[in-house]
């Protein structure tokens, strides 16, 4: 009975330590300001533990809740729109007029690309008149600040938790500073590049030993030629939809307007 009695006692010691693990787990996400700082010291301790610096925690720990990211993330709306209409709304025809220029202008930079990745110029030009205007716009938010907010908002927080530790590295290599500013969801520099892909993709393109996606051209133009290779881009083969690289544009955004749009506006550019 003594016995029967132990295992009663240690059953509902374990189920009570399960619910409040449970519920412990439960807390690490939020979708308010409310419990960002607590989550925030526990994130820190995590991310000390995987190696993170002084100069990525200290990145950490001057990390704000970004309401305009939350409301961004909420509110994304133009991939719904038709394809006409996405090209509209996006400036389509600037776009390929100013890339045809900065296509001439560049003439050896994006022919060093081509030779080094096989992608030629209009798919790149497309993909940076799009995400910035060509280093015209690279967003209005804190680029750590932002990523940490979206890995506590308990929408997508394993996506962004893995977003947040590339950040904090990028951070303590010298590509980010604890300010750098970039879009709503955190994306870095003239081609807008999520941190995770910085790690895995960034190229110093200009060779000054760093990579920096921000003030380069060159490292962000290399780097984004590279993530296509990395997605399966193949020299001299065709990237309109149906086509051999076509793949490669959907692995730069999964929106169909998207990449209809950087199909189409690559290949005006390039004909």
């Amino acid at each position: 009975m003594a016995a029967k009695a132990m295992s009663k006692v240690l059953a509902v010691a374990m189920l009570a330590l399960g619910l409040s693990g449970g519920a412990a787990y439960a807390q690490q996400c939020g979708n308010n300001a409310n419990g960002f700082n607590a989550w925030k010291a526990e994130f820190r301790q995590q991310a000390a533990a995987r190696g993170a610096g002084q100069r990525g925690l200290a990145a950490l720990e001057g990390t704000r809740y970004n309401n305009a990211t939350i409301k961004a993330d909420r509110g994304q709306r133009s991939f719904k729109l038709s394809l006409d209409q996405f090209m509209q709304r996006r400036g389509a025809p600037a776009i390929v007029r100013k890339g045809r220029q900065l296509k001439q202008q560049n003439a050896q930079l994006f022919a060093s690309i081509e030779s080094r990745y096989g992608v030629p110029p209009g798919v790149l030009l497309a993909i940076w008149g799009m995400e910035t205007n060509f280093g015209g716009f690279m967003g209005n938010q804190n680029i750590v600040s932002a990523v940490a907010t979206l890995a506590y908002d308990c929408r997508r927080t394993e996506f962004f938790t893995r977003q947040l530790h590339a950040a904090l590295q990028l951070v303590d290599r010298g590509s980010l500073r604890a300010d750098s500013i970039g879009a709503a969801h955190g994306e870095v520099g003239q081609t807008q590049f999520l941190p995770e892909n910085v790690v895995k993709f960034g190229v110093d393109g200009d060779g000054d030993g760093r990579v920096d996606l921000i003030r380069s051209k060159a490292d962000a133009l290399h780097s984004t030629a590279n993530f296509l290779r990395g997605h399966g881009w193949r020299p001299g083969g065709g990237y309109q939809p149906g086509q051999a690289n076509y793949r490669a544009i959907q692995g730069w955004n999964a929106a169909s307007v998207y990449q209809q749009a950087i199909a189409i506006m690559g290949a005006e550019i390039d004909g």
